[in-house]
C-alpha cells in the first residue's frame, strides 16, 4: 500500500512569515498604496500572487496596476533576500518529519503558491530537494484552494485519495485538500489559525510537529504498512 504526504511550502514548513509581509509592504509604499497589515497578508498565502495582490489591493485599483503592484512585490521580494538580516528558517521539526517520512517509505509531494524560481530559492537555502518525489506550483496551473496541484500529485505518484493527505498552514490547502477528497492536517505555527482550520474542515488540526509525526505513523499503520 502506497502512502503519500502532500505538503505546502511557505508556513508549514519554511516560516516565511517576514519575508512575504516585508515584501508586500515595500511593494505597497513603492506603488504609494497604504500597505496592508500583516493580518490581511497572512490569509492571502498560499494563492497564486496575482490573486492575492488583487485581494490585497484598493477595490479602484485597475488591472494594469495590479500587475505593477504584482512585479514590485517580485522586485521587494528578492530584494528583502539580500538583506543583511534576512532570514527564512526552517521550522523545528520540519527536516526530521521529512526524513522520517523518507526512512518509512512515503511518497512525498508538494503543493505550494510558491513559483518554481521561489521553490529553487528554498532549495539553495535549505537541504530540501532530495526529500520531494514531484513538486507542483503556481505555475503548472489552477492555483489553490482549486484540487488541481493534489491531484496531479497523486496521478504523478500512482496513490488514491484514501492513501494521501495533505499537510498545510492555511484554509487554502484544507480547501485544496477536501476538493481532492484526501485527509487534511492542518497546523497552526504558520499563517492560519485554529479555528479558521477547523471552520473549513481541517481533519486534524496540530501545533507542534511532535503531534504532527504521531499522526502521520497512525495514517501508516492503517494504510497497513
Amino acid at each position: 500500500m502506497l502512502k503519500l504526504a502532500i505538503w505546502d511550502m511557505d508556513g508549514t514548513i519554511v516560516d516565511s512569515r517576514d519575508v512575504i509581509q516585508t515584501a508586500m509592504v515595500r511593494a505597497f509604499e513603492a506603488e504609494g498604496l497604504m500597505p496592508p497589515a500583516y493580518d490581511a497578508t497572512r490569509q492571502i498565502v498560499g494563492l497564486g500572487l496575482r490573486e492575492s495582490c488583487q485581494i490585497l489591493a484598493p477595490d479602484n485599483l485597475s488591472p494594469e496596476r495590479v500587475d505593477t503592484l504584482v512585479e514590485a512585490y517580485r522586485n521587494a521580494f528578492i530584494a528583502r533576500r539580500t538583506d543583511p538580516d534576512f532570514k527564512e528558517p526552517l521550522y523545528e521539526g520540519a527536516l526530521e518529519t521529512l526524513q522520517m517520512l523518507r526512512d518509512d517509505d512515503w511518497l512525498i509531494a508538494m503543493a505550494t503558491g510558491k513559483s518554481h524560481r521561489g521553490i529553487r530559492a528554498i532549495f539553495d537555502m535549505h537541504p530540501l530537494e532530495s526529500y520531494f518525489d514531484t513538486i507542483w506550483c503556481a505555475d503548472d496551473g489552477p492555483g489553490k484552494p482549486h484540487p488541481f496541484m493534489v491531484e496531479q500529485s497523486m496521478k504523478a505518484l500512482g496513490a488514491e485519495a484514501h492513501q494521501s493527505l495533505m499537510i498545510g498552514d492555511a484554509i487554502h490547502d484544507i480547501n485544496m485538500g477536501n476538493a481532492a477528497g484526501v485527509r487534511t492536517l492542518g497546523v497552526t505555527w504558520g499563517f492560519g489559525a485554529a479555528h479558521e482550520l477547523e471552520a473549513v474542515g481541517a481533519h486534524e488540526i496540530h501545533h507542534s510537529y511532535n503531534t504532527l509525526q504521531e499522526s502521520l505513523l497512525r495514517f501508516a499503520q492503517a494504510t497497513g504498512n
